[in-house]
């Protein structure tokens, strides 16, 4: 099989075992990270019933998150990612112990909501630290994994995992605590996530690139000056910074499920699941048939029509109205995720995978976090469905002002 016939076939990097526990792995780490996502969001605010501390739980992730992104970016390209990846799901099981722990009857007896629901913030800050080494450790193996033909297919077909393993985290975790609460809910989550540690432990160690005794800031500013030198990544990520930054309206799912739509926990999974069914039918289709030309512009088109899909849930007062919007704001998003993820894997050599990934995970995964504290925050000062509106409006003129001020990555084609 050609180059050329490789590099558009969608299945070849499936036929790797390596890329199979890889995918495997992921899906049911993530689907345990989303669960647990869901999860927290539901006990939050049934604690405290303010859309503040939605927010606050970003905020708590996003903090050290980014702080530590920089620094874990040099520490991964010099360390061997799959001993660090193992080591970050160690760290995820612990801290599912300790959310087992603080939501037993026992512990709802001896503590006030709010200082559970402060507890509850330290943990999820410690989440944060793991997730600045963890994020970028996986999107860097990809190229370990995978030769260099095959990385759009594998990066189309990491996308969708992830996106798959984010509905059926997101809606599992809706019944869950419909049938059998907070607390058995995150046992649950122990067992997903124990099993994605022992997929991964099948991948085998992989070569470090990056050797030598060079100064740890050296190494950061490297990876910093490769991408606000490359102006195609550094237009997509933070084109994707603010659309989520201010689009970021599933921060209060649980608002809008509880008090508007009224629809409980189950709704409350399924509205959680919309976006993301939304993406993985346009990952799906899009790793079959994957998209020719213009794709820098079409990326932009995918996030001015997320932002208007945020406006029209917002003013929602049905759920399958509420449901729809966030399920086509998904199909917007699934194309924004295949041609961002595309560029980074292409465009970043294999010595700086690490550091770039990081940098990538401060612009787009702490994104979602920011916004979810920005949501909150908003929520607070305007009415939970102004605020919305409002961040879908913003999102919008993102698109608007990124369109003029980045003509590179409008014109970005591979």
């Amino acid at each position: 099989m050609s180059e050329q016939s490789q590099r558009h076939d969608p299945y070849a990097a499936l036929r790797l075992p390596e890329f199979r526990y890889f995918i495997a792995g992921r899906f049911v780490f993530i689907m345990g990270l989303r669960m647990t996502g869901t999860v927290i969001g539901w006990w939050v605010y049934l604690l405290t019933g303010s859309p503040l501390a939605l927010g606050l739980v970003g905020l708590s992730e996003v903090i050290p998150a980014v702080s530590l992104a920089l620094y874990a970016g040099q520490y991964i390209d010099r360390n061997e990612k799959r001993q660090l990846l193992l080591r970050c799901i160690l760290l995820y099981l612990c801290c599912i112990g300790l959310f087992i722990f603080l939501s037993s009857p026992s512990m709802n007896q001896k503590l006030d909501p709010w200082t559970t629901s402060l507890i509850i913030f330290g943990v999820i800050a410690a989440t944060g630290a793991i997730r600045s080494f963890s994020g970028p450790t996986f999107s860097s193996l990809i190229a370990h994994i995978v030769p260099r033909e095959n990385l759009p297919s594998a990066a189309a077909i990491s996308s969708a995992t992830w996106l798959v393993g984010s509905i059926c985290g997101h809606a599992l975790a809706g019944f869950l605590i419909a049938w059998i609460g907070i607390h058995d809910s995150f046992f649950v989550v122990l067992l997903f996530t124990g099993l994605g540690y022992i997929l991964l432990s099948r991948i085998q160690p992989k070569p470090v690139l990056v050797t030598g005794k060079a100064n740890t800031w050296i190494r950061v500013k490297e990876g910093l000056q490769y991408v606000f030198h490359t102006k195609e990544l550094l237009g997509a990520m933070t084109l994707d910074l603010f659309a989520v930054l201010f689009g970021g309206a599933v921060a209060l799912v649980p608002v809008f499920a509880k008090d508007i739509l009224q629809v409980g926990p189950i709704g409350f999974g399924w509205l959680n699941a919309a976006m993301d069914i939304g993406s993985i039918i346009t990952v799906t289709l899009l790793t079959i048939k994957p998209l020719r030309s213009k794709q820098g512009r079409i990326l932009f088109y995918a996030v001015a029509g997320y932002g208007v899909c945020i406006i029209f849930f917002a003013l929602s007062n049905m759920f399958w109205l509420s449901f729809l919007a966030l399920l086509l704001s998904g199909c917007m998003d699934g194309v924004s995720v295949i041609i961002r993820s595309t560029i980074l894997q292409l465009k970043t050599p294999d010595e700086l995978r690490g550091r770039v990934m990081s940098v990538s995970s401060m612009f787009i995964n702490s994104s979602n976090e920011l916004g979810q504290f920005e949501s909150g925050v908003a929520a607070r000062l305007m009415g939970t469905v102004t605020s919305v509106v409002f961040g879908g409006c913003m999102t919008i003129a993102v698109v608007l002002i990124t369109w003029f001020k980045a003509p590179s990555l409008r014109k970005m084609e591979y």
